[in-house]
C-alpha cells in the first residue's frame, strides 16, 4: 500500500472525529482534514434528546473535543460547508461552498437525515431532532408551551417524550404501531416501556397515524388516522433518519441503505465509511447491518482509520446501545431480529429490573438490561458468534 499523505474526514462528528484523532494515534503524519456542515465544532449527539433538551447542560458540555484538541493533533477544521460531490477518478472531494479537497484516503462519516412528514413542516412550532441548534430551538418552544405531541415512538421519541415530560408539560406519543419500541425489542419489553410513560403522565396514541398538522402560521394541531385531532403547541416529527449519501450520488461508491462497506470498512480504494452512515458485513453475525448507535460511531471510527492504514482487520463489534428513560436504564448488547424469542434470565420484568435473552437459530443474539448493569455486561459473553471455526 502506498504511503498516504492526504487523508480527508467527511462528517465531524463522532465517528469523524475519532477517525481523525486515531490516524493521528497510528502514527499518520500528513495532512489531515476533517469536514462538517455544522459551523460550530464536533458535538455528541445522546445528550440532545436527554440532558440539552432537560436543560441539565449546557451546549457547551456536548462539545467532544475543545478546540485546541484539533490543533495539538494537526486536524485542519472545514465547518459550515457540507460535501456536495465526489470525484473517484480525481481523488477530490467538493464542497458547497466551492471549494474542492484533494485526498488519497477518504473515511465517509456523515451520519443521517432526520426523515419528515410530507406536510406541515413550515409551520412554527413543528420539529426535527439531529443538530445543537434543532434541540435549542425544541427547547425554546418547550418552555413557552403547554402541549407537547412527540410523533414517533422508536428511541428518540420516546426520550424526548420524557424529557417534555419531566418539564412539566402535557405530552402525547403517537406511533402507528402497537408499541413504543416495539421494533426494536418485541412486545414484552415494549408493553413495559409504554406502562412506565403511562405512570408518568405520557398519552400513548399507538396504532395511529398521522395525517395532517393544523395550523395557519404556528402548529395548532395534529390530525391522526381516525379523525381525532390532537391540542399541540410544538410537534416532534422523530420518525427515523436516512443515511446521509444524496453527495455520493454517480460517485461509483456503492450505495444501498448507507454506504456498502466490506468487512474492513472499505468502499472502494481509498474510501472507508463509518458510523451511522456505514453498512458493512459484520464477521460477527454473519450479516450486513448499518448501526446508528454511539458507541458504534466511536468504535467504527477507530477501525476505519486503521484499517485505511493498512491493517485490514474485520470490524466485528456486537454493537452496544442505551436509553434512559424517567426512572429507567435500558442497555443493550447485540442485535434483535423481529422473529427472536425472548426469555427473562435474570430478575423480573414486572419490576422492570432484568436482564432478556434474545434467542435466535439457537443461540443468543441480543441481551438487554432494566436497571441491571451489571448482571448484563455478564451476559453480554453469552452472545456466539454466527460460525465458531
Amino acid at each position: 500500500m502506498a504511503p498516504l499523505h492526504q487523508v480527508v474526514v467527511v462528517g465531524a462528528s463522532a465517528a469523524g472525529v475519532t477517525t481523525a484523532e486515531t490516524l493521528r494515534r497510528e502514527g499518520y503524519t500528513g495532512r489531515l482534514t476533517l469536514v462538517g456542515d455544522e459551523k460550530v465544532l464536533p458535538y455528541d449527539r445522546p445528550p440532545l434528546s436527554k440532558q440539552v433538551l432537560a436543560g441539565t447542560w449546557e451546549p457547551e458540555k456536548t462539545l467532544l473535543r475543545p478546540d485546541s484538541a484539533y490543533v495539538d493533533h494537526d486536524i485542519e477544521l472545514k465547518l459550515g460547508s457540507a460535501a456536495s460531490g465526489l470525484d473517484l477518478a480525481g481523488r477530490t472531494v467538493a464542497l458547497s461552498n466551492g471549494e474542492e479537497i484533494a485526498y488519497d484516503g477518504l473515511v465517509i462519516a456523515t451520519g443521517t437525515t432526520p426523515r419528515t412528514l410530507p406536510f406541515g413542516h413550515d409551520l412554527a412550532g413543528v420539529h426535527v431532532l439531529r443538530t445543537i441548534d434543532d434541540a435549542l430551538a425544541l427547547r425554546g418552544d418547550l418552555l413557552r408551551s403547554s402541549f407537547v405531541v412527540v410523533v414517533g415512538a422508536g428511541f428518540l421519541g420516546t426520550e424526548a417524550a420524557a424529557a417534555a415530560r419531566r418539564l412539566g408539560l402535557d405530552v402525547t406519543l403517537v406511533d402507528p404501531l402497537p408499541l413504543p419500541l416495539v421494533r426494536q425489542f418485541g412486545d414484552q419489553v415494549a408493553s413495559a416501556i409504554a406502562e412506565l410513560h403511562e405512570e408518568h403522565g405520557v398519552r400513548l396514541r399507538t396504532g395511529s397515524g398521522v395525517t395532517a398538522l393544523h395550523g395557519d402560521i404556528a402548529v395548532s394541531g395534529v390530525e391522526l388516522t381516525d379523525g381525532t385531532v390532537l391540542r399541540a403547541d410544538v410537534v416532534l416529527v422523530a420518525i427515523g433518519a436516512t443515511p446521509t449519501t444524496a453527495w455520493l450520488d454517480g460517485s461509483g461508491v456503492p450505495v444501498d441503505d448507507g454506504v456498502v462497506c466490506d468487512a474492513t470498512c472499505r468502499a472502494v480504494d481509498g474510501v472507508y465509511a463509518a458510523g451511522d452512515v456505514a453498512r458493512w458485513f459484520n464477521p460477527h453475525f454473519g450479516s450486513p447491518m448499518r448501526v446508528e448507535h454511539r458507541m458504534n460511531a466511536t468504535e467504527q471510527g477507530m477501525a476505519a482509520a486503521r484499517n485505511l492504514l493498512g491493517a485490514q482487520i474485520p470490524f466485528a463489534p456486537v454493537p452496544y446501545f442505551w436509553t434512559d428513560q424517567f426512572d429507567a436504564k435500558i442497555q443493550a448488547y447485540g442485535v434483535f431480529p423481529a422473529d427472536a424469542e425472548m426469555v427473562v434470565a435474570h430478575g423480573l420484568l414486572a419490576e422492570r429490573k432484568f436482564v432478556a435473552h434474545y434467542l435466535a437459530g439457537g443461540r443468543v443474539v441480543g441481551v438487554l438490561g432494566w436497571n441491571m448493569a451489571r448482571q448484563l455486561r455478564q451476559d453480554r459473553q453469552l452472545i456466539s458468534p454466527a460460525t465458531v471455526a
